[in-house]
This record gives C-alpha cells, sequence and structure tokens, in this order.
C-alpha cells in the first residue's frame, strides 16, 4: 500500500502500529517508496510537516 502512496506523490503518510506501540512517519516520496522514514513510540508527540503541520499527540492510540 506504501508504493501506492508513494507513486501518487502523497507528501505524508503515517503508519501506526498499535500492536507494536510504534508509528512510521514516511515523507519524501521517490518513485515506489519514501525517501524519509522517521520512527516514534506511541507516546509520542510526532511533528507532522506541510501541508499538515502540527504535532500530532499519539499518546491516545
Amino acid at each position: 500500500m506504501i508504493r501506492g502512496y508513494a507513486r501518487a506523490g502523497i507528501p505524508v503518510y503515517l503508519l501506526i502500529d498499535r500492536e507494536a506501540e510504534r508509528a512510521v512517519l514516511c515523507t519524501e516520496p521517490a518513485g515506489d517508496d519514501y525517501g524519509s522514514k522517521v520512527p516514534y513510540k506511541l507516546s509520542e508527540k510526532i511533528p507532522l510537516p506541510d501541508p499538515l503541520g502540527f504535532d500530532l499527540d499519539t499518546s491516545g492510540f
């Protein structure tokens, strides 16, 4: 699924894995993948870049 979002040029893709208690923020779409993938724990605030431009509080996940 991530390949389709990257191919479509979706600028921000956030994958939340509640079982593993982590999230991965994917940015910089290039071809079939994202150039940047930053992991976070699900208790942290995730700084979502533009065009979203806000911090996502994941403590409720």
